[in-house]
């Protein structure tokens, strides 16, 4: 199971309403941050999920609005008295940014590990899920993100007793997990069918639309991508600030073939965002002009 929030859904500056776009996922345990816009502490307490699972903030790029809470939340955490290490990945100068606004939050109880992206695409392991970053296009260097989680096949209980495998390592192997024995290998394909589909989630904001989007998000579950315009008549002004119209998120949508799209990233002067949706779902029916903590649990399905 995957829970996926949007803590908050706005762009540029925090209103009274909408806190800055941060995305918080949960998985098995352990829960990963993805920006950390002014407010995220704000958000995540108004939702009323916890920062002490956090061990992997990533950061689409430095803009203020997507990094600025981050003194604040690494105090939090030192202030409650952590001590495991937190994992920070964005693109290449992080430590550097990080370090620098380190600078009201010089004394931590728990160390920082930094992985800097450097390659235009780049794929972690990490707390039983896959993170790859993607370059996207906006006017400092950007990265999307996909968060995969593999599904293993079904155990098959006639090929393992036609194998002669016992029983006792019947779930080590479900686990999968590889065994010797007296000079055998017993490995997890002799027990298990083919993989089954898995979970995909796709987050990219701060761009135009890209083919690294298009193949980066294809057949996401979810595709949660910035649609800083509703208004027709901003697409000049979208094209110059390399960002994006919600009919440019949603025919992304449609080509990526996901299978549900969250707008989010709004600009502080579009205050009814679900107004455009009809011309939206249009382009791409299962559009959602999502609103801060909207949240959606993520299941493996049966049939798959």
């Amino acid at each position: 199971m995957l829970d996926v929030c949007l803590l908050g859904t706005g762009g540029m500056m925090p209103l009274p309403y909408r806190w800055l776009t941060a995305l918080m996922v949960r998985y098995n345990g352990s829960s990963l941050l993805i920006d950390c816009g002014e407010g995220t502490q704000i958000a995540v307490k108004e939702k009323g999920w916890s920062f002490k699972p956090i061990d992997v903030i990533c950061f689409t790029h430095y803009h203020g609005d997507h990094i600025s809470g981050l003194p604040g939340l690494l105090l939090t955490m030192g202030n409650a008295d952590r001590t495991d290490p937190l994992t920070l990945v964005g693109p290449k100068g992080l430590e550097r940014v990080v370090n620098s606004l380190r600078v009201i939050a010089p004394e931590l109880p728990f160390k920082l590990i930094f992985i800097e992206i450097t390659e235009p695409e780049q794929t972690l392991e990490m707390n039983g899920y896959r993170l790859k970053a993607f370059r996207v296009n906006h006017n400092v260097i950007c990265y999307g993100y996909t968060l995969e989680i593999d599904r293993a096949g079904k155990f098959d209980v006639d090929r393992a007793q036609s194998a002669g495998i016992p029983k006792k390592y019947w779930g080590i192997l479900q686990r999968g997990e590889t065994i010797e024995e007296d000079g055998n290998i017993l490995t997890p394909d002799m027990v298990l069918g083919p993989a089954r589909k898995g979970l995909k989630v796709t987050y990219c904001t701060d761009t135009r639309p890209t083919d690294s989007i298009r193949v980066n998000a294809r057949k996401s579950d979810l595709f949660i991508c910035e649609g800083m315009y509703g208004e027709k008549d901003k697409l000049k002004k979208a094209k110059e600030y390399k960002h994006m119209t919600f009919y440019e998120a949603a025919r992304l949508a449609k080509e990526a073939e996901v299978k549900e799209m969250w707008l989010t990233h709004y600009s502080p002067s579009l205050n009814h965002p679900e107004e455009f949706m009809d011309e939206v779902r249009e382009i791409f029916p299962n559009s959602i002009a999502a609103k801060d903590k909207r949240t959606l649990e993520l299941t493996f399905s049966d049939d798959e």
